[in-house]
């Protein structure tokens, strides 16, 4: 039979599991929007959608980079959640 704390570490694995996987997609659109920013304020150039382009090429690169560790860590969790399955369904 499931517990509440079987619930509580299926939980916070899963949201572990999301903030690994993110991670590197926001700190490289954390650290582009930051170089375009000084470069805005040292050009003087106060174009809001300046940093949209970048951001996005950015973040796909990253997903290119990393997608493969994304999907194999990913589908090792689910392959761990679903082998102790027959545990939770009782």
């Amino acid at each position: 039979m499931i517990t509440l704390t079987d619930i509580n570490q299926i939980v916070s694995e899963a949201l572990m599991l999301i903030i690994r996987m993110s991670m590197p997609m926001l700190l490289a659109s954390m650290v582009i929007g930051l170089v375009i920013s000084i470069f805005q304020t040292v050009t003087s150039i106060q174009e809001q959608t300046l940093t949209f382009v970048p951001k996005v090429l950015g973040i796909f690169m990253m997903i290119m980079l990393f997608g493969n560790w994304m999907l194999t860590e990913l589908s090792g969790y689910i392959n761990n959640l679903w082998s102790d399955f027959s545990r939770y369904v009782r």
